[in-house]
């Protein structure tokens, strides 16, 4: 056994629709997570930790033990949005590690899309955050894409990235997306009209929302559910399909302060401790899940996480270089991503499923043997408070 063979994702589940009729959050939730168990070949006896992000309101953890039956000897609601479920499958493995668990329930449901939330670039920051350290930013309204743009524009400023750059993320998640049949379905539920390949020119002529971003910068809003199962090494011998070993983790928090680098994420902090802790370099990434609610997150991520350099991020995706079947850089957001697959709005959990797809062998834009996965999720909002969770899968 190496190091990091203690704790490994065994079981997954996605919810294949990406506008869902006739069932609440709740339904979908314990749908995927029966079905995960299933794909474990686990039952929900041998549940005994329990992880739950509240995005079904408060006291979302005593109630997802009720709802699901069980009585677990771990309940952690750790809510730090789309990056919740990286932050739980770090603790999951603490917990595996110190004994108190042997198998982690994830779960998630939403219908953001359904509901007509306002999430994505409808959000208001002020609508959705109350604390003593916004009273600089509620007064003046800002929409959550706003953030992005500011600091999109930023980065332009300061490192010369263009518009045409930022549209290369969109351009490779769109082909990856229409290679899974569940993304192309989805974008035609969702009501968007044009559902194949895009061109840079396709992305710089879509409307204009916050300058510099367009439309198809931006991730879609749809509705979605997901599970993930994780067990420790005394466990897995038992599961049904090849394990997802939990190589490294890393949970860091960002937020603005005065002299403050609007280019700069927390994942400067938890990319280095997941490397760190896995004993890998970026360079040795197979597969990258980067969080990609507006195509400026994962460009500063990549930088941030260490892939390219600050200021690189826009030749580094440039020109197909993030594509699975490229021989160069790690194969970025294979099953479509936020911005052409889905988004129910906190995503982590599926940058986790795809993943241990890739380890499995079982993408729809597989990439050959890949020996390590990385999943990073971004929660909050860059420019300000927001936190960074990566996780490393290894084969």
């Amino acid at each position: 056994m190496t190091s990091h063979e203690d704790a490994a994702i065994v079981g997954i589940y996605e919810y294949p629709s990406r506008v869902i009729e006739g069932k609440s959050p709740w339904d979908i939730k314990a749908e995927c997570a029966r079905l995960a168990l299933e794909d474990a070949g686990l039952g929900w006896q041998d549940v005994d930790a329990l992880y739950d992000a509240g995005e079904n309101g408060m006291g979302a953890g005593f109630t997802a033990a009720e709802y699901f039956g069980l009585h677990p000897k771990v309940m952690d609601t750790t809510a730090v949005g789309g990056s919740s479920f990286e932050f739980h499958t770090a603790h999951a493995r603490r917990a595996i590690r110190e004994g108190k668990a042997n198998v982690a329930l994830l779960t998630y449901g939403s219908i953001s899309r359904s509901q007509s939330n306002a999430i994505g670039t409808g959000g208001r920051v002020s609508e959705r955050v109350s604390n003593p350290v916004n009273n600089m930013e509620n007064p003046w309204g800002l929409v959550l894409v706003g953030n992005y743009a500011m600091a999109a524009r930023r980065h332009m400023y300061q490192y010369g990235t263009t518009p045409e750059q930022l549209a290369e993320v969109a351009v490779t998640t769109r082909y990856h997306a229409t290679r899974n049949p569940d993304a192309v379905n989805g974008l035609s539920a969702l009501g968007i009209r044009h559902t194949g390949e895009l061109s840079v020119d396709d992305v710089l002529s879509s409307k204009m929302v916050a300058d510099p971003l367009h439309v198809l910068d931006c991730c879609l809003i749809s509705d979605g559910g997901g599970a993930v199962v994780i067990a420790g090494s005394g466990i897995v011998p038992s599961t049904r399909r090849q394990p997802a070993w939990i190589a490294g983790t890393g949970e860091a928090i960002g937020y603005r302060e005065n002299e403050s680098d609007l280019t700069l994420t927390a994942a400067t902090v938890s990319g280095a401790q997941a490397f760190g802790e896995a004993a890998i370099r970026p360079d040795d990434i197979d597969v990258a899940m980067i969080y990609d609610s507006f195509t400026i997150t994962v460009l500063m991520t990549l930088e941030d996480l260490g892939f390219c350099k600050k200021g690189e991020g826009g030749s580094y995706v440039a020109n197909g270089y993030l594509r699975y079947d490229h021989p160069g850089g790690p194969a970025l957001n294979t099953d479509g991503g936020g911005l052409s697959s889905n988004h129910p709005g906190m995503r982590g959990i599926f940058l986790l499923i795809e993943a241990v797809r890739q380890i499995r062998g079982e993408s729809t834009s597989q990439v050959d043997s890949p020996a390590y996965c990385l999943a990073h999720g971004n929660g909050g909002w860059l420019t300000s408070r927001h936190a960074s969770g990566t996780v490393i899968l290894a084969r």
